[in-house]
């Protein structure tokens, strides 16, 4: 009776190591996917020219907020507005391995519009219609929502450099993380 007490403690005890363990390997799966998506968004950040507007300022020290999703009108090289987002969403199924990346823009008549390109696992890109709604997560698709923030004239950097933050949050998990990386160009 004594050994069958012993064994059920234990057993007890190697069950919740288990569930501890099945928590913590999502929390570092979804840490990852944030990591590798921050990387990502500074990457095509870091590759537009300078003059390009989606990396310009042209009031105060900052564009863009790591707090909310921020839309600015800017003047390009060429003279004309261009309508930039500091955010977006990437949506990620686990079921098949499908990733996709919808950003909004702005349509002739002002109206937001939203534009998914799906990555395929056998390497097929597709890129949807523009859409009035953004995709909702549904079954096994978890969402991501990027912000970034650019500042010039940061104290500690050089006079001409930019310093790009780029926050990643999960957003249709309760009690996930965020994850921020930042570079300066």
């Amino acid at each position: 009776m004594i050994a069958i007490v012993i064994l059920a403690v234990g057993l007890l005890g190697a069950a919740a190591l288990l569930a501890q363990l099945t928590g913590t390997s999502s929390t570092s799966r979804y840490m990852s996917t944030e990591a590798l998506l921050a990387s990502e968004k500074l990457d095509d950040l870091n590759r537009l020219p300078d003059l390009d507007p989606a990396i310009s300022i042209t009031t105060g020290n900052s564009a863009g907020s790591l707090t909310a999703d921020t839309t600015a009108s800017l003047i390009a090289p060429d003279g004309t507005t261009v309508v930039v987002d500091y955010f977006d969403t990437v949506a990620i199924s686990s079921g098949n391995g499908s990733m996709e990346e919808t950003v909004s823009s702005k349509d002739a008549a002002g109206n937001t519009v939203f534009i998914t390109t799906t990555h395929e696992p056998d390497g097929t890109i597709t890129i949807s219609a523009p859409a009035a709604t953004a995709p909702v997560g549904a079954g096994d698709t978890l969402l991501f929502r990027r912000r970034w923030v650019i500042e010039q004239d940061v104290p500690g950097l050089p006079p001409e450099s930019r310093r790009i933050t780029v926050q990643v949050s999960l957003q249709n998990v309760t009690g996930s993380v965020n994850f921020q990386s930042s570079m300066v160009r």
